[in-house]
C-alpha cells in the first residue's frame, strides 16, 4: 500500500507559498505536514500535486493506495479512520474530502469531484486540524509544536543541557550534536525542541513553545517568544514572536518579526522590521492571490508572509499584513505596498520586474553557499513560476 498526499483547491488559498511546493511541504509545528504523516504512517509518502511540481515532488502509485488531503494534520484517531477505509470508500468531513482508498488507475487519474460522486462516503465524526489560509500556519503553530514534540520525543531521552544555562520547567528536548550555552529557556509556557547539530548561542532568551530544526542557529542575544519555529538550516537573531521559518532562511540580525511566515532561501537584512498590529487595532486584511483582493483574516495580529527566495535589504519596513511573492528583492526607505508580486525588484518608490536570468543567478549563488547545486529541476521550477506570475507584474 502507498500513502499519497493530494492537493485540492486549498493550494490556491495558500499562494504564493504553494507556487514552489505542494501543500504538504508547508511547515507548521516542528515538522512539515508530509513529515508528520511519514511519522504516523511509518513509511515514505508520495505527492499528487500540480504537473509542474511533480518532477521535484514525485508521485508513485501501487496496486492499493490511500490518498490523503495534503492540508490535513495527522492524529492517531484520524489515522485509524483512514487506514480502515475499504477500496472504493472515501472519508469526508463537512463536504471536505479527507481521504480515499483506490486502485492504481484511479490514483493516477484522481479527481476530488469524481471521488465525492462515485465513491462510497464515510463521514468522519471528529474535528480534523487542517490548513485553510496563509495565516493558519502561524496561528496553528502553538498546537502543532506541542503535538510534534510529543510525537518526536515519546520514549526518548534528551541530550543533557549544559549547566551554563537557566531552565524553567522540564519540557525540553535536545537532539544529539546540538549546542546550547549561557541562555535562559522557559518551557513552562510550552515545550522547546532543539534539533540535531543546531546551536543556541550565548545570551538567548527563549519562551516556548519553540522549535529549531537541524543545523539551525539562534544568534547571540536573540529574544524568542512562542510559538516560533525555525526549520532546518535557518539563522535567526533579534526579536521574534509567533513566526514560522520553513528552512534555509536567515534573519541573522536585530529587528522584529511577528505573526509571520518566511519560506525557504529568504534573507531579511539587518534591522528589518514588520508591523503585526494596526495602529487602530482593527482586523488585519491580507492579499489573496486566489481572489485577487484583500480578505479578512479575523486576526488583530498578522505580520508578513514571504515566499521562497525573497530578500530584503537593511532597515526594510513591512506594514501589517504584507504578502511577498517568490524571488522578490526589496530595499530602500518607507513601507512598500502590502502585496509584492513574485519576481519584483524595488522599494516603496516603485517596483520593476526581477529578470529571470538574474533571479536564477542569485539563487544559484545562494545554493552554492550551502554546498548545494541549483539543479535543472530547480531552474525549470523557477521558470514556470516566473511565467505563472507574469500577469501579476502587468505582463501579457
Amino acid at each position: 500500500m502507498h500513502f499519497i498526499l493530494f492537493d485540492d483547491e486549498r493550494y490556491e488559498h495558500l499562494l504564493p507559498l504553494t507556487y514552489t511546493r505542494p501543500v504538504s511541504e508547508i511547515r507548521c509545528g516542528i515538522l512539515t505536514i508530509r513529515e508528520k504523516w511519514e511519522h504516523v504512517c511509518g513509511t515514505k509518502v508520495y505527492f499528487l500535486t500540480r504537473d509542474y511540481l511533480q518532477e521535484k515532488f514525485p508521485l508513485e502509485t501501487a496496486h492499493d493506495n490511500i490518498l490523503i488531503n495534503s492540508g490535513l494534520f495527522p492524529d492517531y484517531t484520524l489515522f485509524e479512520a483512514i487506514v480502515t477505509l475499504k477500496p472504493g470508500e472515501c472519508l469526508v468531513w463537512e463536504n471536505t474530502l479527507l481521504a480515499v482508498r483506490c486502485k492504481e488507475e484511479q490514483a493516477r487519474n484522481f479527481s476530488v469531484a469524481e471521488a465525492l460522486v462515485n465513491m462510497d462516503i464515510r463521514t468522519y465524526a471528529g474535528t480534523p486540524m487542517m490548513l485553510r489560509h496563509l495565516w493558519d500556519i502561524f496561528n496553528l503553530n502553538d498546537r502543532a509544536i506541542r503535538d510534534d514534540f510529543e510525537r518526536l520525543t515519546r520514549g526518548r531521552t534528551s541530550q543533557a543541557l549544559s549547566p551554563t544555562n537557566t531552565l524553567l520547567g522540564s519540557a525540553l528536548f535536545i537532539e544529539e550534536g546540538a549546542k546550547v550555552e549561557a541562555s535562559i529557556i522557559n518551557t513552562e509556557t510550552g515545550p522547546v525542541y532543539i534539533g540535531r547539530d543546531a546551536e543556541v548561542m550565548e545570551g538567548c532568551l527563549i519562551r516556548g513553545p519553540f522549535a529549531m530544526g537541524s543545523h539551525s542557529v539562534l544568534k547571540m542575544g536573540a529574544k524568542i517568544y512562542g510559538a516560533t519555529t525555525l526549520g532546518e538550516g535557518c539563522k535567526v537573531g533579534g526579536e521574534v514572536n509567533n513566526a514560522v521559518f520553513f528552512a534555509q532562511s536567515n534573519k541573522a540580525h536585530d529587528g522584529f518579526l511577528g505573526n509571520s511566515v518566511i519560506g525557504e532561501w529568504c534573507n531579511l537584512g539587518a534591522d528589518s522590521n514588520n508591523s503585526n498590529l494596526k495602529n487602530n487595532y482593527e482586523e488585519v486584511r491580507l492579499w489573496s492571490e486566489h481572489k485577487k483582493s484583500f480578505v479578512k483574516t479575523g486576526l488583530q495580529f498578522c505580520g508578513i508572509i514571504m515566499a521562497d527566495h525573497s530578500k530584503c535589504g537593511i532597515n526594510t519596513m513591512f506594514n501589517t499584513g504584507t504578502v511577498v511573492g517568490v524571488s522578490c528583492n526589496i530595499y530602500g526607505a518607507g513601507f512598500p505596498r502590502n502585496f509584492i508580486p513574485s519576481f519584483s525588484w524595488g522599494s516603496a518608490a516603485g517596483f520593476t520586474e526581477y529578470q529571470l536570468n538574474k533571479a536564477m543567478d542569485t539563487a544559484s549563488r545562494v545554493f552554492a553557499r550551502r554546498q548545494l547545486p541549483f539543479s535543472e529541476t530547480e531552474q525549470r521550477l523557477f521558470a514556470r513560476v516566473f511565467a505563472l506570475t507574469a500577469e501579476q507584474r502587468g505582463m501579457s
